[in-house]
């Protein structure tokens, strides 16, 4: 059975409080970004089973603002493994996804989702703040990053 993993890389964060980098939360722009994301997704991109959130402020706020503008309702769940910077934590994530989702949103950061695309696809398009990636797996989950994989669709919304 195919899969498809969707990346978005969190909405544009606002560096100006002194908030810990779990709870920096969205810039202006982040918060007119995200919606654009989930337009895109909403008229362009796959129908998602689920969504795998990273618990920092700024990835589930970009969620919530993508979520708003799907015309169905995913289910969202919070994941710790998912606030890493590093392709193979993410990699171990992706890997333990259930085989019955077979189109799941993974809301992170960066450089980890990059590195992910190129860990899963030799391709390494960047990924600036809401950012999305599309990826086409052939095979089960638990075989990612050793069966192929394609990059089907990449883009990010206008600042």
């Amino acid at each position: 059975m195919n899969h498809t993993l969707v990346l978005i890389r969190h909405a544009k964060s606002d560096w100006s409080g002194d908030e810990s980098d779990r709870e920096r939360p969205l810039a202006e722009r982040g918060r007119r970004q995200a919606p654009e994301a989930g337009r895109w997704l909403a008229e362009s991109g796959p129908s998602l089973d689920a969504a795998v959130v990273s618990p920092a402020r700024r990835a589930a706020d970009t969620w919530a603002l993508v979520a708003a503008e799907l015309s169905d309702r995913v289910p969202a769940r919070v994941d710790e493994d998912v606030y890493s910077f590093s392709a193979r934590d993410l990699l171990g994530v992706v890997r333990r996804l259930p085989e019955a989702e077979t189109c799941v949103a993974l809301v992170g950061h960066n450089p980890g989702l990059g590195d992910l695309i190129g860990t899963l696809t030799e391709e390494w398009p960047p990924m600036p703040t809401s950012a999305i990636a599309v990826i086409e797996l052939d095979g089960p989950w638990r075989r990612a990053g050793s069966s192929p994989a394609r990059l089907a669709a990449w883009g990010r919304p206008p600042s």
